[in-house]
């Protein structure tokens, strides 16, 4: 699994959520395989769940959205629109490990994950919505592999009742994810210091699911210590679904990939003096000459001596007490002073 592979190797590992980008097409869901896989992802994640698995096909003031992206729709036609059939999900995982992807899935419900298991699935992924469902996760926890959750609106009482129901069975692979369940989420909200002291307060590796537009959230997150990083992954926003409007294109996501690579390589380690692709203007730091020819037993004076590059004298912290004192030898103009010159 390349989950363990990253973390072992103090990597950023990527998640390309396809969630509703097919569009109902599973020629769609196995272009996604490969172009999550072009643009450098670790991971493909989709869905496994249905309408009737999430909710009541009702149409009361309790299902309805009022707001938001997917307003006027109830709930139950907007999954019924946004699911991933489950007779899909062989061929999507078979492309994933012909690919040499981790493919991954979200369960909403105990035959999810039933099914998911009959896949040979290898880890789970727990979203913001169902952190609350403890009776799921325990179940899902039960199976004795790596969970990922979101927390996206959770109270610490809220993550600690779940990180709890993952021990509570045994199991203690967990990796939270710190995200803002806004569609599209705004970097006002994104509050990526929890992040960090989810990591501290419950002693797990983080990460961020991200719903913002762009990269900035992503590259923010990995600098302050996250090691997974998801977010919505599509052919094209033009594509329209569900999902499209703030999900990240193969050539944007093939980006932050190389982004976030490149944040995690520049925290780097505590390392004091010069690197090696430094050493070659070493030379070029300041030093002590003598700027004009001096004879011996001449004093050395601010007309003779200055500070200047390149670095092949004395170093400047000593140009004070030189001063004052006089050359044990002729100097020519342009030398660099050495202490053995110095009476």
């Amino acid at each position: 699994m390349r989950l363990f592979d990253a973390i072992n190797t103090n990597q950023v590992y990527t998640i390309a959520e396809m969630s509703a980008n097919h569009a109902g097409k599973l020629e769609n869901a196995l272009q996604i395989v490969q172009a999550a896989k072009d643009a450098g992802a670790d991971c493909l994640k989709i869905q496994t769940y249905t309408a009737d698995t999430l909710t009541l096909d009702c149409d009361n003031e309790y299902f309805m959205i009022n707001e938001g992206l997917w307003a006027g729709n109830t709930l139950y036609d907007l999954y019924k629109q946004a699911y991933t059939p489950w007779e899909w999900h062989y061929d999507i995982k078979n492309e994933c490990e012909r690919l040499g992807i981790d493919f991954l899935s979200t369960p909403f419900d105990s035959t999810a994950v039933d099914f998911l298991e009959t896949l040979g699935i290898e880890f789970y992924k727990i979203a913001s919505f169902e952190l609350v469902d403890i009776p799921l996760i325990e179940y899902v926890a039960s199976k004795m592999k790596p969970m990922i959750m979101s927390t996206g609106m959770a109270s610490f009482e809220e993550i600690a009742d779940a990180v709890n129901a993952c021990r509570k069975m045994g199991n203690d692979q967990i990796f939270l994810l710190r995200c803002s369940s806004s569609y599209p989420a705004i970097p006002d909200d994104m509050n990526l210091q929890t992040m960090v002291d989810m990591g501290l307060q419950f002693g797990v590796q983080v990460g961020l699911s991200d719903h913002s537009l762009g990269s900035v959230a992503a590259i923010s997150a990995v600098i302050l210590g996250a090691s997974i990083i998801e977010k919505h992954f599509c052919l094209s926003r033009s594509i329209e679904n569900p999902d499209s409007s703030f999900s990240m294109e193969p050539h944007e996501f093939k980006q932050m990939v190389l982004d976030v690579q490149a944040a995690k390589r520049s925290i780097g380690n505590v390392c004091y003096g010069p690197q090696k692709s430094e050493l070659g203007n070493v030379a070029f730091r300041r030093s002590i000459f003598a700027t004009a020819d001096i004879k011996k037993g001449e004093f050395f004076s601010d007309s003779n001596i200055r500070c200047i590059r390149p670095s092949y004298g004395m170093k400047p912290k000593y140009f004070k007490k030189i001063l004052g004192k006089q050359a044990n030898d002729d100097i020519p103009f342009g030398s660099p002073l050495t202490a053995d010159m110095i009476g």
